[in-house]
């Protein structure tokens, strides 16, 4: 199985966030949505900058796959923890995350063809 970094997340106080990395980096920062979720394509994958859900910092990235519960289940019988199923977001493709041996949080993602 091959894959690509497609998207990666940072996470904390949603509109602070978004202004310091546009500024920092010169990023065009698109935010509306129902979200507030913000999202960059800075020439690489995308980045979304959001507000956290229970008030603490951190970030993610996301792995591009072909099939998200094929790389889920590998990533479980090697030893990882499913974190969150696949799950569907309209209008961009699906994603699910899993704790790795050590506790690291790792994203993957299929972009919505069409």
């Amino acid at each position: 199985m091959s894959s690509t970094v497609g998207h990666v997340e940072i996470v904390g106080d949603g509109p602070k966030l978004q202004k310091f990395y546009g500024e920092l980096f010169g990023w065009e920062i698109d935010a509306d949505n129902e979200w507030q979720y913000g999202m960059a394509t800075p020439g690489g994958p995308t980045i979304g900058i959001a507000g956290s859900q229970d008030g603490k910092p951190a970030s993610t990235i996301y792995l591009t796959v072909d099939d998200l519960q094929v790389a889920l289940d590998k990533a479980e019988k090697l030893g990882a923890r499913a974190v969150q199923p696949p799950t569907p977001i309209p209008g961009y493709g699906s994603f699910a995350t899993f704790a790795d041996p050590d506790g690291n949080v790792i994203g993957l993602f299929k972009y919505e063809v069409g």
